[in-house]
């Protein structure tokens, strides 16, 4: 099961399509500041929306490095910021990254990524109009964000992530559009959904569940034996054309 990164170069960092930097964010609420890969077109003429890319509980690896490329070679701004900044950063392997991601103080990471997400928001690249994509971890990180930025946030894309709370759906503004692992195979995600759809819809909130059958927990992540190549394809083209859709 150890991930193989040359598998997630989608996007190579010299794309002559898009351009790549290290960006470091403040944020005082959190541990002080937060770095991050920052991806955009190499030309553009305008604003464009901007996606908050959350990693897993790795910390920030070439496979998430990748994805927010891919969004640049989309015409988007992304910002992938690496939740293991405070310790050193991702490490270079996803067995020393989880060590790490355990080391992190759980509530300042979260306030790193609530300070990455208004950075990007309001960055002279960026059009205000805020995306966020995440992935296990991420993805209920991208539920937090939902519910922490409210009207801030105008859409959100979580794969198999912790659902909110009940009680904090209400506080949900942006459209959520969910994609799960077969709930047979990912139970621990899965048994939350029938809730959140319940809550989600009893609240008047929008939220689109896609669930794909037979694909394991991280079937989006194209370094892993558990890679499902055609439910991640399907996935990918349903929130770009979300995104597209709500952001633009």
């Amino acid at each position: 099961m150890r991930p193989n990164y040359a598998w997630a170069q989608q996007v190579p960092k010299d794309d002559p399509r898009i351009t790549v930097a290290t960006v470091t964010v403040p944020s005082p609420q959190g541990n002080g500041t937060i770095k991050g890969v920052y991806a955009k077109p190499a030309k553009t003429t305008g604003k464009l929306p901007g996606i908050l890319v959350i990693h897993e509980n790795r910390g920030l690896n070439p496979y998430v490095e990748d994805v927010a490329r891919r969004f640049a070679a989309a015409n988007f701004v992304a910002y992938a910021p690496d939740g293991l900044t405070s310790v050193g950063g991702f490490p270079g392997n996803d067995e020393q990254g989880a060590v790490k991601f355990r080391e992190v103080n759980g509530p300042k990471m979260m306030e790193d990524f609530v300070a990455s997400a208004n950075w990007l928001r309001t960055n002279a690249d960026c059009s205000g109009k805020l995306g966020a994509v995440g992935f296990c971890f991420g993805g209920g990180i991208v539920n937090q964000l939902a519910v922490r930025l409210g009207k801030d946030l105008g859409a959100g894309a979580p794969f198999y992530g912790r659902q909110p709370g009940v009680d904090d759906v209400p506080k949900i503004m942006a459209p959520i559009q969910a994609h799960y692992a077969d709930p047979k195979l990912d139970t621990g995600v899965g048994n939350g959904i029938a809730a959140f759809e319940g809550a989600m819809k009893a609240n008047g909130k929008s939220l689109e569940v896609f669930i794909y059958d037979g694909a394991q927990h991280g079937f989006h992540n194209d370094t892993t034996p558990r890679y499902d190549e055609k439910s991640a394809k399907l996935a990918t083209q349903r929130y770009m054309d979300f995104f597209n859709k709500t952001l633009r």
